[in-house]
């Protein structure tokens, strides 16, 4: 009992530091709710749960960065309950096999999504200029999208970090910091109304679930002060290998697994 205390405790703890810095955290937690013994469907419900404290700390730890941007805020937060209600939902009538083997290809085009964002951007903006309605256009597309990334967080919490980062940086983002606060109220916002039909459905695992939300929230925090001091360069660059990572282990545990 004490092992599996320490050991939900640390993978939380580092989830949660991924999580903050670059998304993908759950590629931690997830599994380790599993090896403990929690059924896939509950633990994928669990690990929501537990996951909610780091995004919600680093949320708060970003809070200057978030509040530059408070035109987008509203919007965002109401997408998001949206998306996070419908996800989860789907995720309750799902059988688990269907979504599991979606899961390495969504993050593949997350990550080749994150990486070329910027030239995606440029090309948007260039069109902009030319069409006069492409910016009212680009901004529905925009909002779809949000909605699409937030329904797959209420559906599968893995990914939804990097896939956030994605849709923020073709929306023209390109403060990393700005882009993790972001992404933070995304998935706080998310996770809070899936967490809600999760109750109402009681399939979490409250005792696994708490140890492993203890972790994310020292993680989340600490990481996110740590990731303002790093050259945003650097931060890019561990998104980018922490995402190409995440999905080739996806590729071997559900294909080759």
């Amino acid at each position: 009992m004490s092992f599996e205390l320490i050991f939900l405790f640390f993978a939380g703890f580092f989830g949660g530091v991924l999580n903050s810095i670059a998304g993908g955290g759950s590629f931690i937690t997830f599994p380790a709710l599993i090896f403990v013994g929690i059924p896939p469907i509950i633990a994928n419900a669990t690990n929501t749960f537990a996951s909610c404290a780091g995004y919600m700390s680093g949320t708060y730890a970003f809070r200057k960065e978030i509040a530059d941007h408070k035109d987008e805020l509203i919007p965002i937060i109401i997408i998001s309950l949206i998306g996070g209600i419908s996800g989860a939902w789907l995720l309750l009538k799902t059988p688990e096999a269907v979504f599991r083997e979606a899961i390495p290809w969504l993050l593949l085009f997350a990550t080749v999504l994150f990486i070329f964002g910027g030239q995606i951007n440029t090309g948007l903006k260039k069109i902009a200029s030319n069409h006069r309605h492409a910016s009212s256009i680009g901004g529905i597309l925009l909002l779809i999208v949000l909605l699409g990334v937030s329904t797959y967080g209420g559906f599968f919490n893995a990914g939804l970090g990097i896939i956030t980062l994605s849709y923020l940086a073709l929306a023209g983002h390109t403060n990393i910091n700005t882009m993790n606060g972001l992404k933070l109220l995304v998935s706080s916002t998310v996770s809070l109304i899936a967490i809600a039909l999760f109750i109402y459905n009681d399939v979490i695992a409250w005792y696994e679930g708490t140890i492993v939300l203890c972790g994310t929230l020292a993680g989340g925090y600490v990481a996110a002060h740590v990731s303002r001091q790093l050259p945003q360069k650097q931060v890019r660059r561990f998104v980018i290998l922490a995402s190409i990572a995440t999905t080739v282990y996806f590729f071997f545990d559900i294909y080759a697994g």
